[in-house]
């Protein structure tokens, strides 16, 4: 976490199969199995899990859990340190090369001998970040503190991720902690006092509290009773979803992920957990990108600025991520395969984008709009004649209801007529914008530098 990941570093592993996903949900469920009456059976499943899905922080929470039930009341001695100072040597090459799965791929061999390795927790963690797998990167430096809560390097990364996200109270936890460590106590206040700051200016959400009298339910005791019930039966879904919400509004959103990722963990995976935790993960996401936003507004600084990219970097893998699991998973809902082709055009994956605009083209609904996001992919990767063929057919289609679109398909067809020296093409095109809208972007210069033109 120390360095900005670079737009290299954001390849991750390819979105999982049904029949990969099907496997792995096979695994855990061994794996849960066999917790108590063979650990080490049951830490295979669970390290088969995190390998073959990494961005699943429930298989690796199981993983660390077991590992932790394997070594409770006892820590590996010095042979376990010698012992791994080939595979961290095999990581840091891994990690100068950006081979962040094969980062973590070590680091699991690593932790499976010694699950408090603070330094090895810290590298996957980094490793996960740079994929943008966000809760698996939680998990890994809550596991870092937890093995080493003192350590002054656990704790700045730890601090750094917790900023990053609105949690300033957690962050200024962690450099309370090393405070009174003479190498980095200067560090320490001044990292308090900015995140005291910070957090006055984001500020502005504050809990809701419960003074509610006259022997009515109040939310702290809803609260208590909802975790009770929870504890008591963790797979009851009903249950899970009201404290998730009642979690959200009164105390933090990651309490309420927690309690979702349990009862997905309990309830084999349950599909309806799964997208109700995927769509408030999504929504988090969105609001920490405003937060971000908001810091960056008030303060245009260049940790801000890295800060805000970070989590809309963040926010669009995740939302690619979800979009392409419920496409693969509804294969004749449009709607997923048109959200998931608009985030992989965001992310200049525009060959993968073609092919699902290709599909929801066939929406006559969706045409017109689908015809333009098309056109643009095909310019981007240099295909004149079909980012023309589809800029035709969205002017061709578009209604008036939808100006704004039609504006810019009619803005992009008569630039790119006029760079392929079509002059009559490009003319029709400007014109027409020019009647809608004369001042849209430079359109009236473009039309008088086509006036000294001659015709084709």
């Amino acid at each position: 976490m120390a360095n900005e990941p670079t737009e290299e570093s954001h390849a991750a592993a390819d979105p999982l199969s049904s029949a990969e996903r099907s496997r792995l949900t096979q695994c855990f469920q061994r794996g849960q199995q066999n917790a108590d009456a063979n650990v080490d059976y049951a830490i295979e499943m669970f390290a088969t899990c995190v390998r073959g899905d990494p961005a699943s922080a429930v298989y690796l929470q199981h993983l660390l859990g077991a590992l932790k039930m394997k070594f409770v009341g006892k820590r590996p001695g010095g042979l376990s340190a010698v012992w791994a100072i080939q595979p961290k040597a095999k990581m840091r090459k891994a990690a100068s090369a950006a081979q962040w799965l094969d980062v973590l791929a070590t680091g699991l061999e690593i932790l499976k001998k010694n699950p408090f390795d603070h330094g090895c927790l810290l590298a996957m963690a980094e490793a996960c970040g740079n994929m943008l797998y966000l809760e698996p990167q939680r998990t890994y430096l809550k596991a870092a503190l937890d093995a080493a809560p003192n350590d002054v390097e656990v704790n700045r990364q730890c601090a750094r991720f917790l900023a990053d996200r609105g949690e300033f109270d957690q962050a200024i936890a962690c450099w309370v902690r090393v405070s009174t460590n003479r190498s980095v106590a200067e560090e320490a206040q001044k990292e308090i006092a900015r995140l005291q700051v910070e957090k006055t200016i984001v500020a502005g959400r504050g809990k809701r509290g419960g003074d509610e009298s006259g022997g009515k339910v109040t939310p702290a005791d809803r609260l208590a009773g909802l975790q009770a019930r929870h504890a008591e039966d963790p797979s009851n879904i009903d249950v899970a979803l009201e404290l998730a919400d009642l979690l959200e509004r009164e105390a933090t959103a990651e309490q309420a992920e927690k309690v979702l990722t349990d009862t997905l963990a309990a309830s084999g995976n349950d599909l309806k957990v799964r997208e109700h935790l995927e769509d408030r993960q999504m929504r988090w996401a969105r609001q920490r990108v405003l937060v971000a936003e908001k810091r960056y507004a008030e303060q245009k600084s260049e940790p801000h600025q890295h800060s805000l990219e970070r989590l809309r970097r963040e926010l669009l893998k995740l939302e690619i991520d979800v979009y392409a699991a419920r496409a693969a998973r509804y294969p004749e809902n449009i709607t997923w395969k048109y959200e998931l082709a608009l985030r992989l055009k965001q992310a200049g994956k525009f060959a993968e984008a073609i092919q699902h605009f290709q599909e929801v083209l066939q929406d006559p609904r969706r045409q017109g709009l689908v015809a333009l996001e098309l056109g643009e992919c095909f310019q981007k990767i240099k295909q004149y004649p079909l980012a023309m063929q589809n800029y035709t057919l969205a002017v061709n289609s578009l209604s008036d209801r939808e100006i704004d679109h039609r504006k810019r398909a009619l803005y992009r067809a008569g630039v790119l007529a006029t760079g392929l020296n079509d002059h009559d093409a490009a003319r029709k095109h400007l014109s027409t914008l020019a009647g809608l809208d004369f001042g849209y972007r430079d359109v009236a210069t473009r039309l008088d530098k086509l006036s000294g033109m001659g015709d084709n």
